[in-house]
């Protein structure tokens, strides 16, 4: 026996990837205006808006899925930023735990929302908000890891949250 008071033999590799335990990662971009407003998309499929982004798919990194999302999203092909926020996710409603990425997608302005189409129909609209506009419109979750992200991007660190609430 070890000093854990499990046996001393070593599983098979396969037989402890199986034990691992599984977590839910999803990615977003937050663009702002020169005023700090967000970007938010109103999705067709749930009454709350968000921010570009969404889950990442088995096999693939979070700066991919950001990149995808954007492009099945908004249409849009564009370099990522730097990570602006880590945000580890507790167990919810029947969602698992999860870690969420928010990468920073810079600053835009009305003009660059011209033409811009929603390709999948996913989503219905995207527009700037405030940060009190936002919390109006999106879970409280998402209004935490908002105000971690605009901290993040002006200090110029990456920022570590548990459900929203910043730990660093």
């Amino acid at each position: 026996m070890s000093k854990s008071g499990g046996p001393t033999a070593a599983l098979p590799v396969d037989q402890y990837v199986a034990g691992l335990a599984r977590k839910r990662m999803a990615a977003g971009v937050l663009f702002r205006d020169r005023a700090d407003r967000v970007l938010l998309v109103q999705p067709s499929y749930k009454p709350n808006f968000e921010i570009p982004g969404g889950a990442v798919e088995a096999d693939e990194s979070p700066w991919a899925a950001a990149t995808r999302e954007l492009a099945e999203e908004l249409g849009w092909h564009r370099p990522l930023g730097r990570l602006l926020v880590v945000d580890y996710v507790r167990p919810q409603d029947s969602r698992p735990e999860g870690v969420i990425f928010i990468f920073d997608g810079g600053v835009l302005d009305e003009t660059d929302l011209i033409g811009t189409v929603f390709p999948d129909g996913e989503i219905l609209s995207a527009g700037f908000h405030t940060l009190i506009e936002a919390r109006a419109r999106v879970k409280p979750l998402l209004a935490d890891r908002l105000t971690a992200a605009l901290q993040a991007v002006d200090q110029g660190v990456t920022v570590l949250c548990d459900h929203g609430r910043r730990t660093t």
